[in-house]
Order: C-alpha cells, then structure tokens, then sequence
C-alpha cells in the first residue's frame, strides 16, 4: 500500500480488537517515530498494552473500546507544536495504516497517564492517535468541494488539484475542515481557520496536501514554492 492508497482507505476507528501488535510491526512504527523525531525535534513516543488511558468515561463517552496502544505527540512549547504534531502525527497515522492498523485522532477522550511515557522540561502532551485492529475500517467523513477550501490566482494545475483532493481527505476535529490552500504564482500556502484544534488540523492537512500533489511543499525547513519541491 502506498501513501495514496493509505491516505484513501483511512479513516477514524473507535473500537479496537483485543489483538496484540505484533513486534515487527512495532519495530517498523517506532524505525518511523524515531525518523520523524529527528527529522523534526518532537518528543512523540509509541505506548503499548497501556489499558488505563483509554478506560475511563470520556472514553466511553467517546465510544472508543479496546484501546491499548496509541502514539503520544509530545514536544517543546511553542507557537509551532499543534501545528507539527498535526503534520508527523499524521505521517505516523498513515504508516499505521500501511502496515495494516487503524487508528483515530484523539484530544480529549482519554486520560494522561503519567507513567506511559517521558514529558521533559519544558515539553506538553498536544494529542494522541489511538492505535490497533479496529473492529471495523471506519467510514468515509462528509467533505466540502475543492472550491471551499482552495483559492487560486488562475486555473490550477492537476497537481494542485490533486492535493486537495488528498487534503479533503484529512481527519480534522469535529470533522470542521477549517483550513484554505491558495496558490498564488506557483507559491502555495495553507491557512488555518478559527476552531478548536485547527493548528493541529492544518499540520495534518499539509501533509495530506503534499501526499497528493506529489510534492514536499509544507515539510518544515523547505521553500514552498511548488516547483523547487519535486
């Protein structure tokens, strides 16, 4: 399965088989945790056979059932944590479903367990991505069209186009989808709306968008100029 093909056939699964990851799988997610980490300076950290986090009542609440492994995305406090732990969380969410687990954005229907992984000075827990073999595949979200979330100077190019559609196909809070890609003289930029967690929304957003178009155009420290990206 390749990045399209996982962005595609994603989507947020609550309840979970009680079926353990295997070792090799974990080894493969965590070769990425540690890639993405480094790659970006988070904190993230893979939790396992943790049965306390997800066990209380907004979990419950939320529906979520058999939660045992998730991914904690943690890093330093700064205007730009949301916003990475959107863009890595969901490069992590998306290596899940290659290796054939499901997995659901979660901010608040869980409970921190201190003792399930490291918070150093100066670092916040931001979200978690629950993680497993979901009962089901989950389902398809309602969507906007291209026209409400893009803006163009002229008349955009497939690959453009084609990253929107990927970005259509992002998980955002509440399914609100707050967020506009413009492109103006090859430039692209992306922009979050008003709404709670629309920074880590845009995070996500953006690598879903580069997914699509084929292009690196958001990783942090590149241009985004579209046409230096390829």
């Amino acid at each position: 399965m390749n990045l399209i093909e996982a962005v595609k056939s994603r989507h947020s699964v609550r309840q979970y088989e009680n079926k353990p990851i295997g070792a090799e799988i974990i080894s493969q997610l965590q070769a990425e945790i540690d890639a993405c980490n480094q790659e970006s300076g988070l904190h993230i950290q893979l939790v396992t056979n943790e049965e306390k986090a997800f066990d209380g009542f907004m979990a419950h609440y939320g529906k979520f059932s058999g939660v045992t492994n998730y991914i904690a995305l943690i890093g330093k406090k700064n205007a730009e944590l949301d916003e990475k732990c959107g863009y890595y969380g969901e490069r992590l969410a998306l290596k899940a479903q290659q290796l054939g687990l499901n997995s659901c954005w979660v901010a608040m229907s869980y409970r921190k367990i201190n003792t399930a992984f490291v918070i150093d000075q100066g670092e916040k827990l931001c979200v978690v991505i629950a993680l497993g073999y979901g009962k089901t595949q989950g389902v398809p979200h309602k969507s906007k069209t291209i026209q409400e979330v893009t803006k163009a100077d002229g008349e955009m190019p497939e690959w453009f186009k084609n990253g929107a559609e990927s970005a259509l196909l992002a998980p955002t809070a509440m399914n609100q989808q707050k967020f506009l890609l413009s492109l103006n003289e090859n430039k692209v930029t992306a922009k979050a709306g008003i709404g709670f967690y629309t920074k880590v929304d845009l995070g996500i957003v953006k690598f879903h968008f580069e997914v699509g178009a084929g292009k690196e155009i958001f990783r942090p420290g590149l241009t985004n100029e579209s046409g230096k990206n390829n």
